[in-house]
């Protein structure tokens, strides 16, 4: 068997050391955050995340066209091919597309689209385009890329009204990756309050709040969305929509928290350190806070994260069946709305693309949550 020099085994013997007294004195998130980056598929999935939350943030720069932006001559057209090499055969340092000209299948007689050879435009950074505020802050024309006049770009195609689909599921990210957000927030908190009286109050109380809890979850789904949806009034402005939505979320999504909370508070009240405080005139508020959240927080910020991806499937099918998020306003659903009919499948496959960008967005946020869950569990090393 060989042996490491005296030198080289040294200093892995001090490594070891180095690494064993980090852990031993390391807090109970650093350790969390350790384990964590053990997890490659996880960081992955924070990255993937990462750059749809800034593609939402920047959505009006980033996309080429507005919501209302449409042009009748490229109904159902498909997504356009960046090129580098023309028909010629010829290598040009920029990129660039091909107009598209309407013809007729001779088989089949449909409406189709081919490239025009003759008409080339390149693709350019920095645009001037469509005005719209950034950030809410500043009215602008710049956009990220465009081509030259008077051409047009469609990356993922356009719909039936002529639209383009890239703005759309850009834009439209805004409000499907927002909402679960805002839901999920809203939810955390009532979860973390009425769960916490109910498992540490008890009594008449926790009976009252159990029922209420079995009540809610009770009702089937579906028929609840189109309850509470029906409750909305008629034509009302985005952001009420928006507002209207996300209380219908968090209504519904706080139960399951509130039961976990429960349970834990049941388990965590009568340790010893819980009631030494009691003993030592501690305030049920702070022995809350300070005693028993602490003991499971990472389990609720793991809670929290598997959470979100049932809010964006959720969010996503009350906009598809026309539930949720309504036009000019678009989400995902809305744009899946379209892909309802399967001859619109069959023949304009790209309007499947936003059910791409959803199920991308689920499992990466199912993976950053089983990511976290094996970090945060302390007998999994």
């Amino acid at each position: 068997m060989r042996t490491l020099p005296i030198f080289k085994r040294a200093k892995t013997e001090a490594f070891l050391e180095s690494a064993a007294k980090d852990i031993n004195y390391s807090s109970q998130w650093k350790l969390i955050y350790m384990k964590f980056k053990r997890h490659k598929l996880a960081r992955i999935s924070l990255i993937v995340l990462g750059v749809l939350y800034f593609v939402a943030l920047f959505a009006q720069f980033i996309a080429p066209y507005s919501l209302q932006s449409y042009d009748s001559k490229y109904v159902n057209a498909p997504p356009m091919t960046l090129r580098f090499v023309d028909a010629d055969g010829k290598f040009h340092l920029r990129p660039f597309v091909y107009e598209l000209k309407s013809a007729r299948d001779p088989d089949t007689m449909r409406k189709i689209f081919v490239s025009d050879t003759e008409k080339r435009y390149a693709l350019k950074w920095f645009v001037q385009g469509e005005e719209y505020k950034f950030l809410g802050m500043f009215k602008t024309k710049l956009h990220l890329f465009g081509v030259e006049q008077p051409g047009r770009l469609f990356m993922f195609g356009t719909d039936a009204m002529g639209r383009d689909m890239f703005s759309r599921i850009v834009l439209g990210s805004q409000i499907s990756l927002s909402i679960p957000l805002v839901g999920v927030g809203i939810s955390f908190v009532l979860g973390l309050i009425i769960g916490g009286i109910s498992g540490y109050f008890g009594g008449w109380l926790d009976s009252i709040i159990q029922r209420i809890i079995e009540i809610i979850r009770s009702f089937p789904t579906l028929p609840l969305w189109m309850a509470l949806s029906a409750a909305i009034p008629p034509r009302v402005p985005v952001v009420t929509m928006y507002l209207y939505i996300v209380i219908i979320f968090a209504l519904i999504g706080w139960t399951d928290l509130a039961r976990v909370v429960r349970g834990k508070f049941i388990s965590l009240k009568n340790e010893d350190y819980v009631v030494a405080a009691k003993i030592a005139g501690v305030g049920n508020t702070k022995i809350i806070v300070k005693h028993l959240l602490p003991g499971f927080m990472s389990y609720l910020v793991v809670a929290t994260t598997l959470a979100i991806p049932n809010m964006i499937l959720s969010e996503t099918a009350m906009s598809f069946l026309g539930l949720g998020i309504r036009s000019p306003a678009t989400s995902w659903g809305v744009l899946l709305q379209e892909a309802q009919k399967v001859e619109n499948v069959a023949l304009y496959p790209w309007k499947l693309i936003p059910l791409g960008i959803v199920v991308l967005t689920v499992l990466a946020y199912n993976f950053l949550g089983d990511g976290l869950r094996d970090a945060a569990d302390p007998y999994k090393k």
